[in-house]
């Protein structure tokens, strides 16, 4: 018997020019940005760096993906530093210092946090290959996700846009 097709709502989150907070995250200095999803898997932003915009050097438990989207920069990750442009994409591993900042033109990127350390490390899972599990292995290793995810840590700070505030000439929240 065929069953019937299910209705999925489709669920849009906006972000980019007139969306934005008017402030980027702490320790930061000519961004504007926008959480797209969080919860206790990670965060999905939206970074929009002026001339001259900085992400101060800095670390954390998580493992990052600075995806450049639009324009360019540059960033920092341990001691190595590296001009990156549109359609770049940069890891900041777990409990690594690393910075984004921009010179003489502006950049975007969507950045992609992850709760934890990444789970490609060395003895966790080996691409390509398959590693066989004892009965019982699957269940304690479920566990351990779980717990993982939850330790999620870090996120900013939800802010609506009031649109009485918002700059229609240049699109951007004041």
């Amino acid at each position: 018997m065929p069953t019937e097709p299910r209705s999925v709502q489709i669920e849009v989150r906006r972000f980019g020019v007139g969306f934005r907070r008017p402030e980027g995250p702490p320790g930061t200095h000519g961004l504007t940005g926008q959480v797209i999803h969080s919860d206790s898997r990670g965060v999905v932003a939206e970074l929009a760096f002026s001339r001259g915009g900085a992400i101060s050097p800095h670390d954390n438990p998580n493992t990052t993906w600075f995806c450049v989207i639009e324009g360019g920069g540059w960033v920092l990750v341990g001691d190595e530093r590296r001009r990156v442009t549109a359609g770049e994409a940069i890891l900041w591993p777990a409990g690594v210092t690393h910075a984004a900042w921009t010179d003489h033109a502006e950049m975007r990127a969507i950045v992609v946090e992850f709760a934890g350390a990444d789970e490609a490390a060395p003895g966790l899972v080996l691409e390509g290959a398959a590693r066989r599990l004892e009965p019982g292995t699957a269940a304690r290793r479920s566990a351990k996700q779980s717990a993982r995810a939850s330790r999620g840590e870090g996120r900013l700070a939800d802010r609506p846009v009031d649109p009485a505030r918002r700059d229609r000439t240049s699109g951007e929240p004041l």
